[in-house]
């Protein structure tokens, strides 16, 4: 199929492109670079062998977005493409409501208007807010206690997509709520580049290892978990990007939701001596005060994936650790200054 992939030149968007092409899909992107870089679709050309077709425009360019719809013949669309910092999105809400909001509706419009009506939407475990059972269902609250307003918008685009879909009951729109996406392709030449400061634990510990930043802070050592640090489900970026190949497989009329995790926890202390047996020597840290709203153990229930998707992780986190360090070690300044 012809997949339109909205900010496709991303970390998962990326390694979701490997995915289709590999499917025997033929993905088109979408991407107005504004955290992402070219050279990543590049690279996928590289490791693919197919030069994947993109265009350098804002999803609310609706001329840009329509021209788009009118050179492909477009199957479904993967639909990557927002601002996704959690920091960010809490010093600028209205950047963040207006581009993921805005970017939604231009996209919903050009599907109408030709007739696609196929879409995988990557929202976030973000969406389940302060839920304390565990493992987290898809059955699980949501809405509730959500602390930024990055995770209002994937919960507010989910609602949206919800009475689309009561209003086009033809349609197949399916709901991907990631956990903690890491690791990298295993070739080395396409990973997370961050800009700036990185949200996100492995990166930030992988440019500590390679002498960029001083320290890791992990953030409380006396919560009641295995070490007293902080749990979460870290899912390789490979078994993520496959979630999307086989949700693209099983689409059927409604809205189906789906968590894309492993279903067990590592500590953020487990993940850094990970990195450390990836590197080959200690990784400095330093323990400091907890952050407000962080839980102590958050992980998914991935069942219903497997159950219907036929997919479930397979990645271990000692792969994501080793293939973020051989990313970085061979990407010491990410996409701009490599030796891939």
């Amino acid at each position: 199929m012809n997949i339109l992939v909205t900010g496709g030149a991303g970390y998962i968007g990326s390694h979701t492109l490997i995915e289709l092409i590999e499917a025997g899909h033929h993905p088109i992107v979408v991407d107005n670079l504004a955290n992402s870089s070219e050279e990543s679709l590049r690279r996928v050309g590289t490791i693919t062998g197919v030069a994947v077709p993109f265009y350098e425009i804002d999803l609310r360019d609706k001329d840009g977005l329509e021209n788009v719809f009118q050179d492909n013949a477009i199957n479904a669309v993967i639909h990557f493409a927002g601002l996704k910092a959690v920091g960010e999105s809490v010093a600028q809400p209205l950047d963040y409501y207006q581009t993921n909001l805005g970017t939604t509706f231009s996209l919903l419009e050009a599907m109408e208007r030709h007739n696609v009506t196929s879409l995988i939407f990557s929202s976030s475990a973000t969406v389940y807010g302060d839920a304390k059972t565990m493992p987290i269902t898809e059955d699980s609250q949501t809405g509730i206690g959500i602390t930024n307003p990055y995770g209002q918008t994937k919960f507010m685009i989910e609602q949206i997509l919800r009475d689309y879909s009561v209003a086009h009951p033809d349609w197949n729109i399916t709901l991907l709520r990631y956990f903690n996406p890491v690791g990298a392709h295993p070739s080395g030449k396409i990973g997370e580049d961050p800009s700036g400061t990185p949200n996100n634990l492995l990166p930030y510990v992988t440019q500590v290892a390679i002498g960029r930043r001083e320290f890791v802070s992990v953030y409380g050592d006396d919560y009641d978990t295995v070490d007293g640090t902080g749990v979460r489900d870290y899912i390789h970026v490979v078994d993520l990007a496959k979630g999307h190949v086989a949700a693209l497989s099983n689409a059927q009329p409604g809205v189906a939701v789906y968590n894309l995790g492993t279903g067990k926890g590592t500590s953020v202390l487990e993940l850094i001596h990970s990195l450390e047996k990836a590197v080959g020597k200690a990784i400095p840290y330093k323990v400091v005060e907890r952050r407000n709203g962080d839980v102590a153990t958050n992980y998914a229930s991935p069942e219903k994936a497997a159950r219907e998707l036929a997919w479930k992780a397979e990645k271990t986190i000692d792969e994501a650790t080793a293939d973020s360090w051989r990313w970085q070690s061979m990407n010491p300044e990410g996409f701009n200054n490599s030796t891939s």
